[in-house]
C-alpha cells in the first residue's frame, strides 16, 4: 500500500495576483518561486521544506459573508518562528486578526480575497 509522505503544496484563489502577492510576498515574506508559463494568472510561493502556496488567479474568487474567526473556515495553517513579531506585521499592514480560541499560540488572518490563513508558533 502507498502511504503519503508530505505536503507539496496549497492552492489559493485569489481575484489579483499582484494584490495577493503583496500580502503572501510582502506582508508574511514568502519568497516567489518560478512558475512554468500557464494559460492563466498566478504565483507560487516557497514555504520551506519543499512546500509552496500556489496563488491562482480567478476572476470573481474570493469569500463572502465569512465568520470572522477564521478557525471556523477552510484555512491554510502556516508555521511561524515568532508570532510576536507576525502579530507587530500584521498590525502595522493593518491586517485584522483573532488569537486561536484552542488556547495554542496562533492567529487567524485573512488574504485580501478573504481566504483564512492560521500562523502557529513552532513550540
Amino acid at each position: 500500500m502507498t502511504r503519503i509522505t508530505g505536503l507539496h503544496h496549497v492552492s489559493v484563489l485569489v481575484r489579483d495576483t499582484e494584490r495577493a502577492l503583496a500580502f503572501y510576498h510582502g506582508v508574511l515574506g514568502l519568497p516567489v518561486v518560478e512558475r512554468p508559463a500557464l494559460a492563466f494568472p498566478g504565483a507560487w510561493l516557497d514555504i520551506g521544506r519543499r512546500q509552496q502556496i500556489h496563488l491562482l488567479e480567478l476572476a470573481g474568487a474570493g469569500a463572502a459573508d465569512r465568520s470572522k474567526h477564521g478557525g471556523r473556515d477552510a484555512h491554510v495553517a502556516l508555521y511561524v518562528d515568532d508570532l510576536d513579531a507576525v502579530v507587530a506585521l500584521l498590525d502595522s499592514a493593518a491586517i485584522p486578526f483573532t488569537l486561536s480560541r484552542s488556547g495554542r499560540r496562533a492567529l487567524f488572518c485573512r488574504d485580501p480575497d478573504g481566504n483564512a490563513i492560521e500562523l502557529i508558533a513552532v513550540s
